[in-house]
């Protein structure tokens, strides 16, 4: 489901509109318009294309997607401009690796009403069930459907990782292929530890720009914990949670140690924590 902009709405009505003037006194000048209105929907594709980047890659700079787009910095901040009067992008602040002092780099992020916007049908009555479920048959019975409904993720992912043989890193980059096809639209960038830290120290963050079920998992963090523990089986490794979209992060980062043997082997037993209401061991650092 894509954000729909007042631009492409408005430019539906103003082509009604230009093809009933044709017929009129003004027709020829009608007529002109209506051949213009095309750009209108090339605007919409590009701005589609604009947004569809800082899902994948933010947060980003204007001056990296035009980079990446081929886009000029005139262009690229036209269209970041309306996305974010439209409310489905935001501006984050951060400092420059390397840059020292100074104003913090702008660059931008999905908001929560753009992460709203993909693909997130139907949560507001899963989220009533799984209430009801709750009151009914208690808190571990959420934790069970969580731990059922992520089983079939790691049954499906499970080969595909294997094949991609025994080193973290290869397994985290198939894990990020497989969520990517269910669209979580994952990534992983590479951590090395330079001396003088431990070479223990380095390790693979993987990332989410999407979560398909943000809005549940804000009011069951249960399901983070469980999508957790199954990424761990999955590369065969402790892993961590660093931040996650449903406690407000712009995205899901998942620390994957690298540096030190597996501390099991792939698809071990899932942890259970006795008490829901307990700060998940996942989730290191809030965002």
């Amino acid at each position: 489901m894509r954000p729909t902009s007042s631009v492409a709405l408005a430019g539906r009505g103003r082509s009604r509109a230009a093809a009933d003037a044709v017929s009129g006194p003004a027709g020829s000048v009608a007529a002109r318009a209506a051949a213009a209105f095309p750009a209108v929907d090339a605007e919409e594709r590009t701005r589609d294309r604009v947004l569809n980047a800082v899902l994948e890659h933010g947060p980003i700079s204007a001056a990296e997607l035009g980079d990446l787009l081929g886009f000029t910095p005139a262009a690229v901040r036209r269209h970041l401009d309306q996305l974010s009067r439209n409310g489905v992008i935001e501006i984050k602040r951060a400092a420059r690796a390397g840059a020292g002092a100074g104003r913090p780099a702008r660059r931008y992020v999905l908001s929560s009403q753009g992460q709203s916007s993909l693909g997130n049908d139907y949560l507001d009555i899963a989220t009533l069930a799984l209430q009801r479920l709750g009151e009914i048959a208690g808190p571990e019975a959420v934790r069970q459907f969580a731990v059922e409904r992520f089983g079939e993720m790691e049954r499906r992912y499970a080969p595909e990782i294997d094949a991609a043989g025994p080193e973290i890193t290869a397994r985290a980059q198939a894990l990020s292929e497989a969520l990517s096809r269910d669209g979580f639209v994952a990534s992983t960038a590479s951590i090395e530890a330079r001396a003088p830290l431990p070479a223990a120290l380095s390790s693979v963050q993987l990332c989410q720009g999407h979560c398909p079920i943000q809005q549940l998992a804000a009011q069951f963090p249960v399901f983070c914990d469980v999508e957790t523990d199954v990424f761990s089986r999955l590369v065969g490794v402790d892993v961590r949670r660093l931040s996650t979209l449903a406690r407000g992060g712009h995205v899901c980062t998942t620390h994957i140690p690298t540096g030190r043997p597996a501390a099991r082997g792939p698809h071990g037993p899932a942890t259970t924590p006795g008490n829901l209401d307990e700060v998940s061991n996942h989730l290191q650092e809030r965002p």
